[in-house]
């Protein structure tokens, strides 16, 4: 028995999108890197980038569990000496209340070299408007 390969001339993007409110982050976020990354195809294959279009509206409506708001903290370093910047959650939805689910799903993605295209393909709204109606989405669940 032979296994068929896709090729990449071959993959299909399709157009979906999520509505973030009132949904809890982790579970919003693996749901979304598995349509980036195409897992829920019947035609994945690894080291191909089969995924499809995600746009996630009301970002600023999504809830974290427990005291993650404040306990949940957000680290970057500039490079330079004594650099490091922290902020919680709740800092951080406060002025880009995207990020977080950004940083959600980069974290459930594989760290391959289909990450960045992965990502490209991931639009996060704050309100409940988005430029992609032409593109004719479709609800992900």
């Amino acid at each position: 028995m032979r296994t068929t390969l896709q090729k990449t001339a071959e993959t299909k993007a399709d157009w979906y999108i999520v509505d973030a409110a009132g949904q809890r982050l982790g579970t919003l976020a693996v749901r979304i890197a598995r349509a980036l990354s195409g897992k829920h195809k019947p035609t994945w294959t690894p080291h191909i980038d089969n995924g499809d279009h995600v746009i996630v509206i009301n970002a600023a409506k999504v809830e974290l569990s427990g005291r993650k708001w404040d306990a949940k903290v957000y680290r970057r370093h500039s490079g330079f000496p004594g650099g490091l910047k922290e902020q919680t959650a709740r800092e951080v939805h406060a002025k880009h209340p995207e990020r977080l689910i950004e940083e959600a799903v980069r974290g459930m993605l594989a760290t391959n070299r289909t990450r960045d295209a992965q990502l490209r393909r991931l639009k996060v709204y704050a309100g409940a408007e988005h430029p992609h109606e032409p593109q004719k989405p479709q609800p992900l669940f």
